[in-house]
């Protein structure tokens, strides 16, 4: 049987969250500043996501660049403030606190979903993104890591993408993944003359694309995808996975062991994802249910 376009939705977000959790592990790895990081990262972003589109637009490659609309060009210029935010922010503070400020997104997504949109939350949803909240609060409250400019990058990282939802959800037919492309590449050549990006060593380059491919093309090639099919409140929940697995991918390469406080809020925040996403799927299987019997009498 076929998945349902919400199900695909929560697949996508889900892998989406999995490849941008990896971005700390990238950047404590890649021993170059953020701007030569940054450079590099979104020429090859902005190539992974061109062969997306080679495949995917088939035809319509250029013209999809032309008929991005007002929406896209929006979403070029917010989501390459994310980029700067984002990778500056990874060198700024812990990779953690990261990951958990970027976990509040539930709130913020919410609160400008129903500014502009006018979509109401489900309880499910509200009540697990309370629980996230608590979790997010166990893990940087407790915590004596991370400093405030970084902690502060990290939030504007935080609303950009939960813009970025808004904008694809109240522009569903916006053609992102152009826009992608071109905010990759608009962010590489902002960055390029503020690193140094020619200095890089062979490895450190190969680290780089790999990088960019797989958490800016993949990862935001699947988030895209997802976020046209699922309300924003259970994009950006869903997407707070990634505060839970990336100190997870940190201690696994490097034997750097989060806090009991990140431990026990990373917890909180994960388990509230499944029990929503388990009450998501009996909530949509039990409408099916209602429509067929409906459908039948």
């Amino acid at each position: 049987m076929r998945p349902s376009a919400y199900q695909l939705g929560l697949i996508f977000v889900t892998g989406s969250a999995i490849a941008w959790s990896l971005a700390g592990l990238f950047t404590r790895v890649i021993p170059q500043d953020n701007w030569t990081i940054l450079a590099w990262r979104g020429i090859f972003g902005s190539l992974g996501i061109a062969t997306v589109m080679a495949f995917t637009e088939r035809g319509r490659f250029w013209a999809s660049f032309r008929d991005m609309g007002r929406a896209g060009w929006l979403f070029v210029g917010i989501s390459a403030l994310g980029m700067v935010f984002f990778i500056s922010a990874l060198k700024e503070t812990t990779v953690a606190h990261v990951a958990v400020i970027y976990a509040t997104i539930p709130f913020v997504a919410a609160i400008l979903g129903w500014f502009v949109l006018g979509e109401r939350s489900t309880w499910s949803a509200i009540l697990a993104s309370i629980a996230a909240a608590i979790g997010v609060s166990l893990m940087v409250g407790f915590s004596i890591e991370g400093t405030f400019f970084g902690d502060a990058l990290a939030f504007g990282m935080t609303l950009c993408m939960a813009v970025l939802m808004i904008i694809v959800r109240r522009s569903p037919d916006v053609s992102v993944m152009p826009a992608a492309c071109l905010s990759a590449l608009f962010s590489s050549l902002v960055c390029w003359p503020l690193g140094d990006p020619l200095g890089v060593t062979a490895h450190d380059l190969m680290l780089i694309a790999l990088f960019g491919i797989l958490v800016s093309a993949v990862g935001l090639a699947l988030f895209t995808l997802g976020a046209k099919l699922l309300p924003p409140i259970e994009t950006a929940l869903i997407g707070s996975l990634d505060a839970p697995l990336a100190p997870f991918w940190v201690w696994l390469v490097f034997n750097e062991a989060p806090s009991k406080s990140t431990v026990f809020g990373g917890s909180i925040v994960f388990a509230a994802v499944i029990v929503h996403v388990i009450s998501g799927a009996s909530r949509k299987a039990k409408a099916q249910r209602l429509v067929q019997q409906n459908n039948v009498s």
